[in-house]
């Protein structure tokens, strides 16, 4: 009896190791439409990226959705291209002007086949103060959700930034400025 136990249990650990080994194949296995969306999103934010560092504010402002939403690292929030080239349009010619920003896709999750959460690692070297003085470089995380389109590509419908570097804000010139604010005791 005590053979048949052996092999019962070298056989069931058998099954289970193989079926195991199955379901890891099965899940890294890879949907080919997928893997052209993943590729279609790495290009849209590569473009992204590039269109950004010929600082051509209408160019950047069509890889977002026309009603597209933007929130800055200070909680700030811009709806739709129109504003997203109001808002910007300042920076861009002023403290913006010389800016180089690189960025690599981190992580992408399908929500739907059309919809996809994408965190971007990003980096922004020749940013400016408003005084003239060059910034630090900033870094930090883009949380995008794209939409495909209806020719394939895909376009930024939210984007959220998120900076891990410590910046003071930067007023925008079209708004009236911030009041002082008070230093810590």
């Amino acid at each position: 009896m005590r053979m048949t136990q052996r092999v019962f249990f070298l056989v069931l650990w058998i099954a289970i190791s193989s079926g195991m080994i199955s379901m890891a194949v099965a899940q890294g296995a890879a949907d080919p439409a997928q893997e052209k969306d993943r590729a279609g999103i790495a290009k849209a934010v590569q473009n992204y990226m590039d269109l950004w560092n010929t600082h051509n504010l209408h160019a950047v402002a069509m890889t977002y959705t026309e009603d597209c939403d933007f929130t800055n690292n200070f909680g700030d929030v811009t709806h739709g291209r129109a504003g997203m080239e109001a808002t910007f349009g300042p920076f861009m010619t002023g403290v913006y002007s010389e800016t180089h920003q690189t960025g690599k896709v981190r992580s992408t999750r399908f929500l739907k086949p059309d919809v996809a959460a994408v965190d971007v690692d990003w980096e922004m070297t020749g940013a400016k103060n408003q005084d003239g003085t060059v910034r630090p470089t900033r870094k930090g995380l883009h949380s995008l959700v794209m939409t495909k389109q209806s020719d394939g590509s895909w376009l930024i419908a939210i984007m959220h930034v998120h900076e891990f570097t410590n910046t003071p804000r930067i007023t925008n010139p079209a708004l009236a400025p911030l009041p002082p604010q008070t230093p810590a005791r």
